[in-house]
């Protein structure tokens, strides 16, 4: 064989005379031989370009055939093209990889679930083990462990973080401390997965959140195994931004729920407690665009003495959904305030009427009053309508009439003016309060006519006599029934009876104070 200057200093084993075989790496002697015995190739031959390392270089070999049969091979330092190719290639497989973190991260709003992908995730493509830490409970650290190739565990661990370096740093949302100075036998037991074995390598990484630090990340490798580069803790880094703002939306998520579940046990019509002498049951239905709470809304305040009378309200604020479920919170905090007005409905109007109007909303509510007392069998109830509806009296012959109540709406004018009217309730005989959700229910056999004052009073004819429960069941059914599935307000409805049979049960018929009436 022959060589020029540049190939001698390559090659130095190459002489004249001396084997292919000896004097060039075993993938230019498998291509020269490719090249001079042509046909099928065995397994392990290089294709064509062939290429490979001589030393720390990657060069390209290039076979010219001479007319003489023999073979001159040009070689081409590839390294730059190499390690360029290289690191596309590795940039487009994190690039993909933290789309997916990205997309199976933000696929759940529960934070158990994204610390466990997050440690998943990091511990099969980014270290051999890798740790998921949320900021304190109390004086325990919520640590998910997870192993390559196996499942992710969780533990409340009651350790200082700063034993670990850097770590107490990360969980405050400094930057991280870099791999190198952390040393990994100082690492603490806790830190280590059972069986792991000795630890090569350890980085630190913050999981920054909205606003405030998430948690903090921790890669772990095997003693032997090689250390992390500057590149893989920047790509780590990049991946603990991600997962911390996956769990920072988890953890918002959670806090919000936990606050509207608050919100809501305070916003849904109560269970309505025992009124002496008085049957009362209520019935309420969320708009079908919105869950659980809405602008309709009603309240039973039992009297605080034997013989005074208590108050039942039933009331419907401007709007659906959330910002009219606040203001009827503010409205039954206000009234529930002015409960030693109990019998003074203009009163407690123009009071309410004021707070509405110092709130600097724009919302406003209808609502009735109704002041209720037994007077031996009878019950006495006192009606103030403030822009809602009529109350309806059915009495025990199947008649319905209307309470003889007006008023206009409250949080609107600067001034509320109501006429309050007194009905009796023999036994068997009912009022009724509704809101206008059961009127202007649209449906029907064509969908586009509204339930109406007419249907309700007919409907409520026939509940002459029933308890109040079995009026709220009718009247919700039959508006269900007409709606036929489709869209409707908020409904709501509550019916006051007299009972035909009057329980002197002393176990229930005592007043708050504890006295019996």
């Amino acid at each position: 064989m022959r060589c020029n200057d540049a190939a001698q200093a390559l090659l130095p084993g190459a002489r004249p005379g001396s084997r292919l075989a000896d004097a060039v790496p075993a993938w230019l002697a498998a291509a020269h031989q490719a090249v001079c015995l042509p046909g099928p190739r065995s397994a392990g031959e290089p294709d064509a370009p062939w290429s490979g390392m001589i030393e720390d270089r990657r060069l390209r070999a290039h076979p010219s055939v001479r007319q003489d049969g023999a073979v001159a091979w040009w070689l081409v330092d590839d390294t730059d093209h190499h390690l360029a190719r290289e690191a596309l290639r590795t940039e487009r497989e994190r690039t993909a990889f933290l789309a997916r973190t990205s997309s199976t991260l933000l696929s759940s709003l529960n934070l158990e679930r994204c610390m466990d992908v997050t440690a998943q995730l990091a511990a099969e493509s980014l270290a051999d083990a890798a740790l998921a830490i949320a900021p304190a409970r109390g004086r325990r650290l919520p640590v998910v462990t997870c192993l390559r190739g196996a499942a992710p565990t969780s533990a409340l661990e009651a350790v200082d973080a700063d034993e670990v370096p850097g770590l107490g740093e990360a969980l405050r949302g400094f930057p991280p401390v870099p791999s190198r100075w952390i040393d990994p036998a100082a690492a603490p037991a806790w830190l280590i997965p059972e069986d792991f074995g000795p630890v090569g390598a350890i980085v630190v990484t913050p999981l920054p959140g909205h606003g405030v630090p998430a948690g903090a990340l921790v890669l772990l490798r095997k003693e032997g195994s090689a250390a992390f580069t500057e590149e893989e803790e920047v790509f780590a880094r990049l991946f603990a931004a991600r997962a911390g703002a996956a769990m920072s939306a988890a953890r918002l998520y959670a806090e919000q729920r936990a606050i509207t579940e608050v919100l809501m046990r305070e916003l849904l019509p109560p269970v309505l407690p025992r009124i002496t002498g008085v049957d009362l049951a209520g019935g309420y239905r969320p708009s079908s665009d919105h869950e659980r709470i809405g602008g309709d809304f009603y309240d039973v305040h039992p009297a605080t003495a034997a013989g005074e009378p208590s108050l039942v309200t039933l009331g419907d604020v401007c709007g659906k959904g959330l910002e009219a479920a606040v203001l009827t919170g503010k409205i039954r905090n206000t009234l529930h305030a002015l409960l030693p007005l109990a019998d003074d409905h203009q009163r407690i109007l123009t009071l309410l009427n004021t707070a509405l109007l110092n709130a600097h909303t724009t919302r406003f509510a209808t609502l009735v009053l109704a002041s209720v007392a037994r007077h031996g069998d009878a019950v006495r109830v006192r009606l103030t309508s403030a822009g809602h509806p009529s109350p309806l009296i059915v009495r025990a012959d199947g008649t319905v009439e209307e309470a003889d109540t007006r008023g206009t709406l409250v949080g609107a004018l600067p001034d509320v003016r109501a006429r309050t009217t007194t009905v009796t309730l023999a036994p068997g005989e009912s009022c009724v309060l509704y809101t206008d959700g059961i009127t202007e229910a649209q449906g029907g056999p064509l969908g586009d006519a509204f339930y109406g004052e007419e249907r309700l009073e007919r409907a409520l004819a026939g509940c002459a006599g029933m308890p109040a429960e079995g009026i709220v069941e009718h009247v919700q059914m039959l508006a269900s029934q007409w709606l036929g599935g489709r869209g409707h307000d908020d409904m709501a409805v509550v019916a006051i009876s007299a009972p035909r049979s009057p329980h002197r049960d002393a176990a229930h018929d005592r007043t708050p104070d504890g006295r019996t009436a």
